[in-house]
């Protein structure tokens, strides 16, 4: 069996219940884990305004954190969900409820996936502010497969005056 291909994956973090830092660096630490010899970076912590949240939800911390993955793509959600599952997060609960933690394969590679569960790039990573924000200090000039533009196109074509995102600190 030859060795299992490896691939720069970000993926965007999220938490608005319970103490959101430390389940980003709790998830951080599992995402480490999971890279190829350790390798990561990670996007500066930003506070969030909840988007498509029922009323009343917390505002969100979030930020982005690249991993080198040797593996599937299928993998690797599977880990996430598990991991997600076991830090108490309800994954029955409707879209967008509130949750100690949220992982999403922003990317994987270049890979286009789409398939009932996984699609990637993630679908609606354009739209979304509290993604391109962290990414942007990340991987400013990749093109987003499906676009044609890089984050930092896509992050100045949104409109102003959307859901705010707030720096909140460079290291986490």
């Amino acid at each position: 069996m030859g060795e299992k291909q490896t691939m720069r994956v970000a993926l965007g973090l999220g938490s608005n219940q319970g103490d959101r830092l430390a389940q980003l660096q709790r998830a951080r630490a599992f995402l480490v884990g999971l890279s190829h010899e350790q390798w990561h970076r990670c996007a500066p912590l930003y506070e969030t305004e909840p988007v498509g949240c029922p009323a009343g939800s917390e505002p969100f911390f979030n930020t982005v954190v690249e991993i080198e993955f040797a593996g599937a793509a299928r993998t690797l959600l599977r880990k996430i969900k598990a991991y997600e599952q076991a830090r108490g997060r309800d994954l029955n609960a409707p879209r967008n409820a509130p949750r100690p933690i949220d992982i999403d394969i922003l990317f994987f590679g270049d890979l286009e996936i789409c398939e009932k569960d996984l699609i990637v790039p993630h679908p609606r990573l354009a739209e979304r502010r509290f993604v391109l924000v962290p990414l942007a200090t990340l991987e400013p000039h990749r093109i987003i497969k499906g676009t044609g533009r890089t984050v930092q196109q896509l992050l100045r074509e949104l409109p102003a005056g959307g859901p705010f995102v707030r720096f909140v600190q460079q290291e986490w």
